[in-house]
């Protein structure tokens, strides 16, 4: 499903749904960034999406990146909260999300790097490499902080 993000943008659609979602900041030993090319923006993210009933917010985490990346995670901490109303998701459906996200730093495990329906390349990258790669402002605010590794979560 194609999406259009609205990010303080004064003739953004208003929202009409929220949807508890997560992210996860996963680095490996080398200190390289799991991200993903999602295939319903075009952009570079951090692997994430939807809170599914019946799991637990961390399991959310641990599903969502083994399935758009592959890679299996232990979560350890939450990295922050991020719910600006004027960043706003639009759906070929009709839905207008306004964004609910936490991000939650998470270290690999095991697996294997490989595509999703959901991503269309997988990669580890070099933090010093982030400005070659178009990501949203709001998801390189979260990689940012995941990078500066923040004193207390930050809260948005």
């Amino acid at each position: 499903m194609a999406r259009r993000d609205f990010f303080n943008d004064p003739d953004a659609p208003a929202a009409n749904s929220v949807v508890p979602s997560v992210v996860g900041f996963v680095q490996d030993e080398r200190g390289r960034i799991l991200l993903i090319h999602r295939t319903d923006n075009d952009l570079w993210a951090l692997p994430g999406g939807g809170h599914d009933a019946g799991e637990s917010i961390a399991q959310t985490v641990v599903r969502e990146v083994s399935e758009e990346t592959g890679i299996d995670v232990v979560v350890t901490e939450i990295i922050g909260i991020y719910t600006n109303p004027n960043h706003v998701m639009a759906y070929d459906d009709g839905e207008v999300r306004q964004q609910f996200s936490i991000c939650f730093r998470a270290h690999p495990t095991g697996g294997a790097v490989r595509p999703s329906s959901e991503s269309s390349e997988v990669i580890w990258l070099e933090p010093d490499k982030l400005d070659d790669l178009n990501i949203h402002p709001s998801m390189r605010l979260r990689i940012d902080h995941g990078l500066s590794n923040l004193d207390k979560p930050y809260i948005g």
